[in-house]
C-alpha cells in the first residue's frame, strides 16, 4: 500500500523530529524542511498529498509558502501549525491557501485527525468530474476555484470556494448558518462566526456586478442566496 507524503515544513529541530518520526510510525512518509526558502523546490521534486506548515519560517514564511504552494495545485490540502490566535493571522492563512489549521501546542492524535479529515475531502472532491454552476450571469467552477463573468476570472481561496458551493446548491433557499459554520470549518464557536461574516461580505462584493444576484441575511436564521432567473 502506497503511502501518504506529507511536506512538513518547520524550523523548531525538537518538535521537528518528534513529528516526523510520529507520523512515520503511523506509516506516513515525510520529507521534513526548515527552511521555507527551499519548499518549491522541494514540493515538485517530492509531489506532497498534504503540506503540513508552521508559520514562523526563516527566509519565507508559512503564508509565503502557501501561497506559492496554491498557485502549483489548486487542490492539495495545506495545514498551518500556528502559535498565532488573532483572527487576523488566521484570516491571512486561509488568504494564502490554507485548508486548516492547529494550534500549539498540539496532539499528534489531533493532527493526524485533521490530516485524515483534509485528504478525504480532498479525495471526494477529486472524484467528481469538474462542472460548472450558474449563477446569474457569473459561471462558477468549484474544481477550479474559480468564478467568471464574462472575460473576467477571479480565482477564489479554499474557504470563498466552499462557501459559496454551498449557496449554489441552495439557489433561492434559506440556508442555516449553523449548517454552513459546521460544513465549512468543523465548528460553530464565536471566533468561526466571525470568519463567517468576513466571508459572506467578500462573496458579496465578488458578486455585485449581477444585481439579480443577492446573499440576503436572515436573522438568527441564516442566508437566503437569491438568484434572478
Amino acid at each position: 500500500m502506497q503511502k501518504t507524503k506529507v511536506l512538513y515544513v518547520e524550523d523548531e529541530p525538537f518538535l521537528g523530529k518528534i513529528v516526523k518520526e510520529s507520523l512515520e510510525s503511523r506509516s506516513f512518509d515525510v520529507c521534513m524542511v526548515a527552511d521555507g526558502q527551499l519548499v518549491s523546490g522541494l514540493f515538485e521534486e517530492y509531489k506532497p498529498d498534504i503540506c503540513v506548515l508552521d508559520i514562523m519560517l526563516p527566509n519565507k514564511d508559512g503564508y509565503e509558502v502557501a501561497t506559492s504552494i496554491r498557485q502549483k495545485n489548486a487542490q492539495i490540502p495545506i495545514l498551518f501549525l500556528t502559535a498565532k490566535t488573532q483572527t487576523e493571522d488566521l484570516l491571512k492563512g486561509f488568504q494564502a491557501g490554507g485548508n486548516d489549521y492547529i494550534k500549539k501546542p498540539f496532539s499528534m492524535e489531533e493532527l493526524i485527525v485533521r490530516m485524515q479529515n483534509l485528504l478525504q475531502i480532498t479525495y471526494r472532491k477529486s472524484q467528481v468530474s469538474s462542472q460548472t454552476i450558474s449563477i446569474g450571469r457569473y459561471e462558477f467552477n468549484p474544481q477550479r476555484y474559480e468564478l467568471k463573468l464574462g472575460d473576467k476570472l477571479r480565482k477564489l481561496s479554499y474557504r470563498e470556494t466552499e462557501l459559496l458551493s454551498i449557496l449554489a446548491e441552495n439557489q433561492n433557499f434559506t440556508v442555516n448558518r449553523k449548517d454552513i459554520l459546521l460544513r465549512v470549518w468543523d465548528d460553530d464557536s464565536f471566533f468561526n462566526s466571525r470568519n463567517l461574516d468576513v466571508y459572506i461580505t467578500k462573496l458579496r462584493d465578488y458578486l455585485k456586478e449581477d444585481t439579480s444576484v443577492q446573499i440576503i441575511t436572515i436573522k438568527g436564521v441564516g442566508y437566503n442566496f437569491l438568484v434572478g432567473r
